[in-house]
């Protein structure tokens, strides 16, 4: 009996529920005094411009925390916590799922399209949901993009992803996509959006 109490003890001890988890951007989120960082997926910065089907300007970073948050729904979340992140020794990294679903938030951003698999922490895991999330040009994939790791490292001559990528407007795509003024997440100003606009649809051209 008591070691069926311990081990019930260590497995809550692993879990952690909240009911109004607090969604930092598309891959990370506060539960229960822990940052959680959605293993096994890389999401865009919440600072990151994309290109979408219509050429235009698109803050994806802001799309996906968004699309998270609307996952959640306020709804209780649990997170699997599987230990200390290797680059954010404050946070954690974890599975998390919402109450009443069975697939985890981390598979249904990358299966919306809204991330992408990421190697080697799960070892493929959502390799497929990427691929079918691409087939179907959902979320990122409809438009234009850099991985958000690159863009996080400023890797301006990183592949182009995207089913509207253009090779022969690289250079202009790479100009909104690195912008020298990032768009703020919100507060931005309607003149620069328009500016931002007007440099796809007249330059680009997709």
């Amino acid at each position: 009996m008591r070691w069926l109490i311990l081990i019930l003890a260590i497995f809550a001890a692993s879990q952690s529920f909240a009911a109004s988890p607090i969604v930092r951007d598309g891959g990370t989120i506060d539960l229960a005094d822990v940052t959680y960082r959605l293993d096994g997926i890389d999401a865009p910065a919440l600072d990151q411009i994309c290109i979408d089907d219509h050429a235009d300007p698109w803050a994806c970073g802001v799309d996906a925390r968004e699309r998270l948050a609307s996952l959640i729904g306020g709804r209780e979340v649990r997170c699997e916590d599987l230990g200390q992140d290797a680059t954010y020794k404050k946070w954690h990294v974890g599975i998390c799922t919402v109450e009443g679903e069975t697939t985890s938030l981390n598979q249904l951003l990358v299966r919306q399209g809204l991330a992408l698999n990421f190697e080697p922490s799960v070892r493929g895991l959502f390799k497929q949901d990427e691929a079918e999330a691409k087939d179907n040009r959902r979320g990122l994939w409809k438009g234009c993009f850099v991985t958000p790791q690159e863009f996080r490292g400023g890797r301006k001559d990183g592949a182009l992803l995207g089913g509207a990528c253009r090779a022969d407007k690289d250079r202009e795509i790479r100009e909104v996509l690195f912008p020298y003024e990032p768009a703020m997440p919100s507060g931005c100003s309607v003149k620069g959006k328009f500016a931002l606009r007007a440099h796809v649809t007249g330059n680009v051209g997709i």
